[in-house]
């Protein structure tokens, strides 16, 4: 992916920015993440793979959920609404986080304060619980910064993106 330019947005959505990058940069073998609100919109999102390319001019097969971080967003929030809908029926509480194991690779998806979602599509050899205490790292920064405004701020910056730019 392109990195979604930053200029002119608030210091708490360049800071959100940031602390995706370094997901991603210090965590070996993610192919993509998102950040998802509780209605299931898109909110941020990196890929890799998509940010290598961008850096070396060079093309990459597309990775991720059919290479698409909108994809990883829909698989997400569905994911997210299905294990919610379970806590619910079976009166276990919250939950926190959902991990699936393939073949192929990992989904992981972990509740953000605000009812916001953070999805991580792993490789099949990353460390599981690497992914898992980054993630919490993550859930912990920006938890509390994901006001409705700011919600609202980036969900508006991927939408003036040009198409293309947020895979």
């Amino acid at each position: 992916m392109t990195a979604p330019s930053t200029f002119g947005l608030s210091s708490e959505a360049r800071n959100l920015h940031w602390l995706l990058t370094n997901l991603v940069e210090e965590v070996p073998g993610l192919l993509s993440v998102a950040v998802v609100s509780s209605d299931g919109l898109l909110l941020l999102s990196s890929d890799p793979g998509r940010n290598a390319e961008a850096r070396t001019g060079t093309e990459q097969r597309p990775t991720g959920p059919k290479g698409s971080a909108a994809d990883l967003a829909t698989i997400v929030s569905g994911i997210g609404s299905l294990t919610i809908g379970a806590a619910k029926l079976m009166e276990a509480g919250g939950v926190k986080q959902t991990m699936v194991a393939m073949d192929d690779g990992s989904l992981f998806v972990m509740s953000i304060s605000d009812g916001s979602l953070l999805g991580v599509h792993g490789a099949p050899d990353c460390d599981m619980s690497v992914v898992a205490y980054h993630m919490a790292l993550f859930v912990g920064r920006a938890g509390h910064v994901l006001t409705p405004e700011l919600r609202s701020e980036l969900r508006q910056s991927l939408e003036a993106e040009p198409t293309g730019s947020t895979q």
